[in-house]
């Protein structure tokens, strides 16, 4: 990571500077990309502040602190960046991944629109049929507010379907023999 540091009314002290670069060091394996850090660290009466602004991987994170020591304030700000970029690049993994899951069910949808034989959600219902005359089912259907109506014809002993039409009339299924 290129780092400059810039001191403020304080002397410039390598072993400060070597400090600041190696803790910035460790967050080359939090960005994909190089990046560039720009440090100042400044005394104001008896405030030790360090500010230090990243940019790299699209994002540009800044954070300040102060206390009354410039080693404190450092690993307080570093700490505030480390959770800056990782919240980001937790942001960027749920934007991706939500523009996957998007990009999936377009296609997903597009293969149903061409194959419309794929099997949906099939909900499975067993219901108890009565051997009763065609005239006797429409009396029953009457009676309840089903759309359905599964029975054994009496005539033909097969199984007949009397169901209610969307124009309200009704339908009869019936196999064919």
């Amino acid at each position: 990571m290129q780092t400059s540091v810039t001191f403020k009314n304080l002397n410039s002290s390598e072993h400060l500077k070597n400090y600041v670069c190696d803790k910035l060091d460790r967050f080359d394996r939090l960005l994909d990309n190089p990046a560039g850090a720009n440090v100042v660290l400044r005394v104001e009466k008896f405030r030790h502040i360090a500010e230090i602004n990243i940019n790299g991987d699209r994002m540009t994170i800044n954070g300040k602190e102060e206390t009354e020591d410039m080693y404190s304030a450092i690993d307080m700000v570093l700490d505030k960046l480390e959770k800056q970029i990782k919240k980001g690049k937790e942001k960027v993994r749920e934007r991706r991944a939500k523009a996957k899951a998007k990009v999936q069910t377009n296609s997903d949808l597009q293969g149903v629109e061409l194959a419309e034989d794929l099997p949906k959600q099939v909900k499975i219902k067993n219901i108890d049929y009565k051997p009763m005359d065609v005239d006797e089912a429409v009396l029953q259907m009457d009676l309840t507010s089903d759309n359905f109506l599964v029975f054994t014809n009496a005539r033909s002993d097969q199984i007949n379907v009397l169901y209610r039409r969307h124009d309200g009339d009704l339908g009869l299924i019936q196999p064919s023999s």
